[in-house]
């Protein structure tokens, strides 16, 4: 049966704390809160450094045995490099701790940057280079360098597959060259909902479905309708019959689905507004992977009297005369004498 994976980019956003997140509930168990309501989560904070082994280690030991990762790589292999001489930075990568993630690591997801055109000839001795196992990803990562020195995790445990995902920003990779090359090396191409600011192309290239949803009408801010999370669902049943989804925008001709069907990710990247735990929530109970979570309605602020405002140069009273009765009313002599002159903007008078 093929695998549906439903989750979240990252887990450590602030604005989730009392929303998502219960209130008070400790910040270190936060991961172990998301995986109680969602079976994957995507790792982001390896796209802008390297982590540590102890850090794989213990995402792998807060989340139940059926969990799984995605990865995301390096953005300094993708972004900074270009794809070009990346021999160390890939075996630093894959030495800083991936694979402790052992049985629970899923694809690595490797995100190109906006100015990044296609090339052919770059991108496929890239992706000749990436391990397709854990033993192959074991023996890049001996060759890692220095900067991984004295930390570094090269040990490849029992032999499981490494699948890669490709996401691309940049309208000259709707090629069917471009497909042909993903389907030659068995690289996921993205299907990436940018709220038509880049490139959706569902072109099946792999035998899995790699989906990241960033926002239906904002980048990352926008939450999707109970429409759009029936149509994203439609579309992943059909990719994990092993079917092209009906009006799948398409570079290439579809590619012939594999007997079984397809293992299918899907990823909320829509996390300004906390829209993506609850829009994945939504999502993984269309496809009966779990109850969904209603989104939290915003609490009225309570509102006691109102004063009337004091007028410039007028001492502020009680508002209620039965109040003023029961207090007294001020001596004359102690009332604040207002001073003649002219009163200027904001009250102040001279």
């Amino acid at each position: 049966m093929p695998e549906l994976r439903v989750g979240i980019s990252g887990w450590r956003y602030r604005p989730w704390r009392g929303t998502f997140y219960p209130p008070g509930w400790p910040q270190a168990r936060e991961l172990e809160y998301a995986a109680r309501h969602l079976n994957s989560v995507e790792l982001n904070g390896s796209f802008y450094s390297l982590q540590r082994p102890e850090s794989y280690q213990a995402w792998h030991d807060a989340v139940p045995a059926d969990f799984r990762f995605a990865v995301k790589g390096g953005r300094f292999i993708t972004h900074m490099k270009r794809l070009s001489d990346v021999d160390a930075p890939l075996a630093n990568f894959f030495a800083s701790g991936v694979l402790r993630l052992r049985e629970k690591l899923g694809p690595i997801l490797w995100q190109l940057p906006p100015s990044m055109a296609f090339d052919e000839a770059r991108l496929d001795a890239f992706l000749a280079r990436l391990p397709r196992d854990s033993h192959a990803a074991a023996a890049l990562a001996r060759r890692h360098d220095r900067r991984v020195a004295g930390r570094a995790w090269t040990r490849p445990g029992p032999r499981r597959p490494v699948r890669h995902a490709l996401e691309v920003r940049h309208e000259s990779f709707r090629e069917p060259r471009f497909v042909a090359l993903l389907r030659r090396h068995r690289v996921a191409l993205v299907v990436a909902d940018t709220a038509g600011r880049w490139p959706l192309m569902e072109d099946v290239t792999a035998d899995f479905v790699y989906v990241r949803l960033h926002g239906e009408a904002e980048l990352y801010v926008s939450g999707y309708s109970d429409a759009s999370l029936a149509a994203w669902a439609a579309k992943v049943r059909a990719w994990a019959a092993g079917r092209s989804p009906l009006g799948a925008r398409l570079a290439a001709p579809p590619a012939v689905g594999p007997r079984g069907g397809r293992d299918v990710f899907v990823y909320f990247d829509n996390d300004a507004k906390v829209h993506a735990p609850f829009d994945a929530t939504a999502l993984a109970a269309r496809l009966g992977l779990g109850p969904r979570l209603p989104f939290p309605r915003p609490r009225r602020a309570t509102r006691g009297p109102r004063a009337r405002p004091a007028r410039v140069g007028e001492a502020a009273r009680p508002r209620w005369p039965a109040l003023v009765a029961r207090i007294g009313r001020p001596a004359e002599a102690a009332r604040p004498r207002r001073r003649r002159g002219t009163i200027r903007p904001g009250g102040r008078t001279s």
